[in-house]
């Protein structure tokens, strides 16, 4: 090992999953966050880890946590209202860092904020290394290459195989909910523009059949033109739940007439509060009867040039094995780049696409 492995939010529910990963690959991570006496009980039964007390809004104490050739991983979010400090704490330190967010207005801060920074300490930084958004970055490039020289756009959709009803988790169910306010990141033109969330529906074939999905973001927008040229559109679609993408529409355009007046997004916050639900999420029988499904469609100036589709375990489940397979290549191999970047460019297309078919993503 060329560096710790320092787990931040490891009381959560993702924190437990990406956790659970590491132990099964024989790592030791040290474990960190606010509370010493829950930390000190998962640290027990984990067979005895060392933990650190911090809080992720302490920019000394989370500074102090890491030094260079370290791995950051962090789980705490909303990451809008948490991760900046910490990320820039890596940063500044020349650790590796991996974050699981899923707001992508947050990943481009980090690009804007830190890349240059990052790139001077030699720190490695790879936001959003889950579910959010590595399927969808891997079909997207393996469909890329395969248009070749004509390719223009890429149309992402994201599917589940398996019911949803009770398989979502609350930080799931708060960032669904939240998103409905926030507008989507789209590359049109060549350009990075913002949409209303929910303002386009695009059908996808998935297992034979015509699956509809609505307009969301997703960090493929930023990361996926760097490796073609050619490349002037990237949109990114949800279809969990592909029955209800025609009435999301009008719940976004709705939502959004909401948010400009007095009192509005007040007024969606309590309206939309019961679908938050509990804390946690599924468990490992109920992930178990979801699997992750993910398109990928390249097109031309004239129309549809290749499609790739790729398939993995459920969301949660391979964002805890994402990520735990990310903090090992990062502690024990040194990076050969630096800076806030995305998949291919941090591992090259050969381990990424061999990493994500180590931890069951694979191609279809």
């Amino acid at each position: 090992m060329t560096g710790r492995i320092v787990l931040l939010g490891v009381t959560g529910y993702t924190g437990g999953l990406v956790l659970d990963a590491l132990l099964r690959r024989g790592l030791a991570p040290v474990l960190a966050g606010r509370d010493g006496a829950a930390l000190a009980v998962i640290a027990a039964r984990a067979g005895g880890l060392a933990t650190v007390v911090v809080d992720a809004t302490d920019a000394d104490g989370v500074t102090r946590l890491v030094r260079r050739g370290d791995v950051l991983i962090s789980t705490v979010g909303p990451f809008e209202r948490f991760g900046h400090g910490v990320a820039r704490a890596a940063a500044e330190a020349g650790a590796h860092y991996i974050d699981s967010t899923g707001e992508v207005g947050f990943v481009l801060d980090l690009r804007r904020e830190l890349h240059e920074r990052a790139r001077e300490t030699g720190s490695l930084m790879l936001p959003a290394f889950g579910y959010d958004y590595v399927p969808g970055i891997l079909a997207g490039t393996l469909a890329a290459r395969k248009a070749g020289s004509e390719l223009r756009a890429l149309d992402i959709g994201y599917f589940a195989n398996g019911s949803l009803r009770r398989g979502l988790s609350h930080g799931t169910r708060s960032t669904l909910r939240d998103g409905l306010t926030l507008p989507s990141a789209r590359r049109r033109g060549g350009r990075l523009v913002e949409e209303r969330t929910g303002s386009r529906v695009r059908g996808f074939e998935i297992g034979g059949k015509r699956k509809y999905a609505t307009l969301v973001s997703g960090t493929e927008v930023l990361f996926l033109p760097t490796g073609f040229p050619t490349l002037d559109d990237v949109t990114v679609y949800n279809g969990w739940f592909p029955r209800l993408s025609r009435p999301l529409v009008a719940l976004s355009a709705l939502t959004a007439v909401a948010t400009r007046i007095p009192l509005g997004r007040k007024t969606i916050g309590v309206l939309t509060r019961p679908m938050i639900g509990p804390p946690g999420g599924p468990d490992a029988a109920e992930r178990a009867r979801t699997r992750s499904q993910v398109v990928a469609v390249a097109s031309g100036a004239y129309g549809p040039l290749a499609e790739v589709h790729v398939e993995g375990p459920s969301a949660y489940s391979l964002t805890g094995e994402l990520m735990a397979w990310a903090a090992e290549r990062l502690a024990t191999t040194p990076p050969h780049t630096a800076g806030v970047v995305g998949p291919v460019e941090a591992f090259g297309l050969g381990q990424f696409v061999a990493g994500c078919a180590e931890v069951g993503l694979r191609p279809i």
